[in-house]
């Protein structure tokens, strides 16, 4: 395991490439959430005026809605193709769904931060469209996990339980995983796999 990955894995990360309306709405809604970012605001920091960056984006929640869909897209695609790399047993597929989840929470944690906390602020059809890709992630993790149950792989008599479970603790990685941090990323997918096996109790 290594995060010096070619480019293309899913394992490698580069600076996101949001466009620039985006980027400037994401650092404001992270340092002073939705509510208090203003559209005036998301436009001078992006080098527009006002008109210029409604031209793209007719409203603040259409930046959001802009910023969650590439947010959701690239973890599941990322998490799709760790699943399709993996080997063929549960075990396998498990650290491999559990790694991607817990590199895209530390190399994408700004974007995480904001998708998880703002969800508040999304109108209900935008909400539910959230809801949906973040239940269709875990259901990739759901179904290792039960298939692991029923191949004797893993012993959790709560298969559903100990998957949210564990989707919960790689999400909040996103709120205090720092680059500067004493783990670097491998030595904490390395300790943090261990407590998802344990999780699932993987044998």
């Amino acid at each position: 395991m290594t995060s010096d990955s070619v480019p293309g894995s899913w394992r490698h990360y580069e600076a996101a490439a949001l466009p620039g309306p985006l980027t400037a709405a994401l650092e404001l809604f992270a340092e002073r959430g939705y509510e208090g970012a203003s559209i005036r605001e998301i436009a001078a920091r992006a080098g527009l005026s006002v008109p210029g960056l409604y031209h793209h984006y007719p409203s603040k929640q259409a930046l959001l809605v802009g910023i969650t869909r590439v947010i959701m897209a690239d973890l599941l695609d990322r998490s799709r193709r760790a699943l399709a790399e993996a080997g063929p047993s549960p075990r396998e597929q498990f650290d491999a769904v559990v790694e991607s989840l817990l590199r895209f929470h530390m190399f994408r944690r700004e974007q995480a931060f904001v998708a998880s906390t703002e969800m508040r602020s999304m109108e209900p059809e935008i909400r539910a469209e959230y809801v949906g890709m973040r239940d269709e992630q875990q259901r990739i993790l759901d179904a290792i996990v039960e298939s692991g149950v029923d191949d004797g792989s893993f012993r959790t008599p709560y298969p559903g339980d100990a998957s949210r479970a564990v989707t919960t603790m790689c999400v909040a990685v996103a709120t205090w995983y720092r680059p500067d941090g004493p783990l670097t990323p491998d030595e904490l997918v390395e300790r943090y796999l261990e407590v998802a096996r344990g999780s699932v109790g993987a044998g």
